[in-house]
């Protein structure tokens, strides 16, 4: 353990003092807060918006901007090093394989969870110092919470996509074309779907459906408790289905642990 708690270590330190941590903190509070203040703009209001709104927006903010941060944070996490001569250098150390893939991703994922609750906290701040409702700083910590496991989750892709790309740029576009297909194309396929069945897909099918992309979990896990008024598409027919936040939790910490198991057994079988 103590092997893996230093990689983190310095994963998290290096991240402090990269560039990426203050961005990535800075765009989520300017776009969160902007959410929050600008909301309800399309139904002629500004001005701070319910607390239903406002999870709503920040879960569509969130879905397109966290994968996309956390696989442009990974993808090179063990090609780059491998291209760069470090990796052999860092396996020579009393360090097993699946150590410094653990620690890797704790120190990243501490960046993701950092970022994410300075960035999202300030619409939790916002809203609070409006409506002094301890209801609000509940909801976001269990949307913040959710939100760091779908960074996990891409972070977990992204290491897979590392390991299997031989060069750095290949990897590059690997993780490029993964948020394409996850943020944007699974989606469309899905309203394509509904569209072509004329609607007679079951609620049933689609959830089923929907558990092979993380950000739609994501999403169904923020928004299920919300009113439907504020949610449409191919998400707006599934947001009843008969799951348990227990159980759509369990689905989007699956695709944390499947992918970094998938990724260990590749590190460990990689000849590098």
């Amino acid at each position: 353990m103590r092997q893996i708690f230093t990689v983190a270590n310095k994963e998290f330190y290096d991240g402090l003092r990269n560039r990426w941590l203050l961005s990535i903190t800075i765009i989520f509070a300017v776009l969160s807060v902007g959410l929050t203040y600008f909301g309800a703009a399309a139904s002629g209001t500004v001005g701070l918006t319910s607390l239903s709104t406002t999870i709503a927006s920040l879960a569509s903010l969130a879905v397109f901007l966290i994968p996309l941060i956390a696989l442009l944070l990974s993808y090179d996490s063990f090609v780059g090093e491998q291209e760069g001569g470090t990796l052999l250098l860092l396996l020579t150390y009393p360090l097993s394989k699946n150590q410094l893939l653990l620690g890797k991703f704790l120190g990243q994922g501490g960046i993701i969870a950092l970022a994410t609750t300075l960035g999202f906290g300030s619409s939790a701040i916002l809203l609070f110092m409006k409506h002094h409702d301890f209801a609000i700083i509940e909801t976001f910590a269990y949307f913040i919470g959710s939100a760091t496991l779908l960074g996990l989750s891409f972070t977990a892709i992204a290491y897979l996509i590392s390991l299997i790309s031989s060069e750095k740029s290949k990897a590059a576009g690997g993780a490029l074309i993964t948020w394409f297909l996850f943020a944007l194309v699974f989606d469309l396929g899905l309203l394509a779907l509904l569209v072509g069945t004329e609607s007679s897909l079951s609620q049933t099918t689609l959830t089923q459906l929907m558990m092979l992309n993380p950000a739609d979990v994501f999403r169904l896990v923020n928004l299920a408790g919300l009113d439907s008024s504020d949610v449409n598409g191919a998400l707006a027919v599934a947001i009843n289905a008969n799951l348990s936040q227990v159980q759509l939790l369990s689905v989007l910490l699956a695709w944390i642990v499947i992918p970094l198991t998938i990724a260990s057994f590749v590190f460990k079988n990689k000849k590098l």
